[in-house]
This record gives C-alpha cells, structure tokens and sequence, in this order.
C-alpha cells in the first residue's frame, strides 16, 4: 500500500513539473514584429502542449539569421546569462535550425536546443495511440535525425579531425547513417503495407457519402465531431489533440453519412511531417464534402484559412466541394472603436460578427456557416446545410434513393 502512495505522489509530482524554456525567434523583413509575436505565441502554446513553461521570449532584429548561430554574438550572451541565471533546461528557436547552427548554439549555451520542428514532432510522439500514426511520426523523426548524426557525436576525440584523429568516431557515424536510412526504408515499407489495409477498410464502406472535417490546429473539428455523432473522440484545449484520424457514420433525421475528423494543421509544418503524413489524408482526398473548420476568435484565423488550403492544395483537394464552418462565435470579441478617434484606423479586427458573416458570404456564397460546437449554437442551420449537400451527393448517387430522403424537418 505505502508503494502504491509513494508512486501516485510521484506522479503527481510529475504532472505538475514542467520543463523551463525559453523562446527565441528573429524579426527579419518577410517576417515583421507583429508576425514574430504571433508566431512565438504560437510557439510558446506548442510548449505548453509538449509539458514546457516559457520564462522568457528573446527577438532580434535581423536582416536574415545568423547561419553560425541564428541569431547575433550579443543577444546569445544574453540568452545564455539569463538561462544560465535561472536555472532553464530549454532553448527552443521559432524556425528549423541547420545540423550546424545546432551544434554552435548547444556549445555557447549548454543546454537542450530545440527548434520549432523537433518541438512539433515530439508532440506529435506524444499524442500518437495507433500503430499507424506512431509508424508515421518515427518515419519524421528518423528523416529529422539523418542529417544531424554528426552532432550525435561530438564526444568521441577522434571527431575533432587533425592528424591522428581519424577513424573510428567516422566509421561509428557511416555505421549509423546506414542503420537510419535502413529504418527509415523499413518504415516506409510498413506504412505502405498499413496503407493497402485501410484502402480494403475505405473500400468496404461501400458508397456511403464521406464528410472530412479539416482545418488548423485547435480550431474544435473534434469538439464538433463530438456534438453532431454523439460520439466521444478526444478533445482538448492544446495543438495537436487529434492525431489520429477517426471516422464515425452519422446520421442527421434519417439520412447516414461517414464522418471523418482529420489530424490539424499549422503553419511551419515540418516537411518530414507533410511527406509522411500525406497518405492519413487520405480519407480527405476520397471525401465528397470537405467541412473546413475555422476558429473565428482567432485573430489570424484568415491565415489559418490560407494554411489549410495551402495543404490542400498539395495534397489535389482544392478544388473540392468546401463548406466553410466558423466556430467558436461564443468567444469572439472585436477590438473595440472610438468612430470618433480619426487617429486609429479601422481593421478587419474591429469587424463585428455580422460583418465577417457578410464578408465572407459574399466570399463563398451559402457555403459559410458560424456556430459554437462547444455551446451548440446555430447548430440546426449547420445540420440543415449538411443534410442538404450530403444529401444531393447521395441522391445523384442513388436517384432511384431520392424518396427515402425528402427535404430537411427544421422541426425535427
């Protein structure tokens, strides 16, 4: 008993020790102090997500990054003295460091370097349940290590070079290149061989009308998957909640659909996660009806938009039949504005509700909805508008079907 005590208070103990960080990003002319704040708020929720606490942010002005060191000699001594000062076990960069940079920034500062890749695709092995989505993040995370081996070690004499100091801390590097690039070919192999598995699963669910939910990160695609199957997917206030792709059949009045919620995106994505990834999209490329889902308390969520459709795009589903759906319209507050203030400029931030409602209306035409999948609110006019896409898809489908699915009872 007193062993099982000892063990629940350490795991509390754990639970409520998060690693100190600190974040480091630069200000250069494609990305401004307003863009740099926002990414690094980003970045400082994707600690948070990983188990972090930032203590601190650091910027720099910058023409381009450093190529040594990402950013200049003067603010990585002050990077350093204050890790140093406070005890921080964590440095983590706003953009993907090179296999060099990395090595020079872990000397000067000596502590665990981290960039905005190496933080997502931890998350990512986090959060990772199935067989599949674990196979996937390994894939990332060995093609993320390839190029960065040489670093791995640094500790062997031999490495330094010079007269006398080769052979076998090189021949230890070749022998784990090999056994990476093995792994990887082995991973590849695998996820190939899951993927024919679920075609034959896609493929047994007849002709069934397919909805994906997509959208950024932590914009509530499960929360909403939650209210309209009734179902009890995952669903919580970090990035990256949902990695795996879960599909539920739904049915609205008397009509049965198959409704998958798909993993997040987000801006910087790591290539290693695009590439490897891609084939868990494919239940967004065989979907009849794309819902985008969009949190519109966002104030950058219109980049959001651009994001997702950028992925998209790469993946061949652009051009797909797309029902924008703005959630969230419990939490969203416009900036308020003084009409009679001549010196501050009205933005799209001062927009009402009503007035992106319009905006986007004139945008996209019947093809924008706002709702509160958390509250339920508007959720009859977003059941109505599903109801009647999937059911003109499933009627032109099935026309001889076309009596069983009158249109949609409001008062239903």
């Amino acid at each position: 008993m007193f062993n099982f005590v000892l063990l629940k208070l350490m795991i509390e103990k754990i639970d409520i020790t998060h690693e100190r960080a600190v974040l480091i990003g630069v200000i250069t002319k494609s990305q401004d102090e307003d863009k740099s704040k926002e990414y690094l708020d980003e970045l400082e929720f994707l600690t948070y997500t990983a188990g972090g606490e930032v203590l601190k942010r650091f910027t720099q002005k910058m023409d381009m990054p450093n190529p040594k060191t990402f950013i200049g000699k003067g603010k990585m001594e002050e990077v350093r003295q204050f890790i140093q000062d406070n005890d921080i076990g964590t440095a983590i960069f706003d953009d993907e460091l090179s296999a060099a940079q990395e090595r020079n920034i872990s000397k000067i500062l000596e502590c665990k370097v981290l960039d905005r890749t190496n933080l997502i695709l931890d998350i990512f092995a986090q959060r990772a349940q199935t067989s599949y989505a674990r196979t996937q993040v390994e894939l990332a995370q060995c093609e993320y290590l390839l190029p960065r081996l040489k670093g791995m070690w640094t500790h062997l004499e031999r490495q330094k070079g010079g007269i006398g100091m080769r052979g076998p801390g090189e021949t230890e590097i070749e022998t784990d290149r090999r056994i990476v690039r093995d792994k990887i070919a082995l991973l590849k192999d695998k996820i190939k061989t899951i993927d024919k598995q679920m075609a034959v699963q896609r493929g047994n669910r007849g002709k069934m009308v397919r909805v994906a939910l997509v959208g950024y990160t932590n914009v509530g695609k499960s929360t909403l998957m939650n209210t309209i199957s009734k179902s009890d997917v995952f669903a919580e206030n970090k990035l990256f909640a949902t990695l795996d792709t879960t599909v539920r059949k739904v049915v609205i009045q008397n009509l049965p659909f198959l409704l998958t919620d798909t993993v997040g995106f987000i801006r910087k994505l790591p290539t290693q996660l695009v590439d490897s990834f891609k084939s868990t999209l494919d239940e967004v490329r065989e979907a009849d009806l794309l819902l985008h889902v969009v949190d519109i308390s966002h104030p950058n969520f219109e980049e959001h938009i651009d994001s997702v459709n950028k992925v998209l795009g790469e993946i061949g589903c652009a051009d797909k039949e797309t029902i924008m759906v703005f959630n969230k319209i419990d939490a969203y507050q416009p900036e308020p504005y003084d009409e009679t203030d001549l010196e501050v400029e009205r933005t799209e931030a001062h927009y009402s509700l009503q007035e992106w409602q319009k905006t986007w209306m004139n945008r996209v035409g019947n093809n924008a909805l706002f709702i509160s999948a958390l509250n339920k609110q508007n959720m009859k006019e977003f059941k109505k508008r599903v109801y009647d896409e999937v059911r003109e898809i499933h009627v032109t489908r099935f026309p001889y079907n076309h009596f069983l699915y009158p249109d949609y009872d409001e008062e239903e």
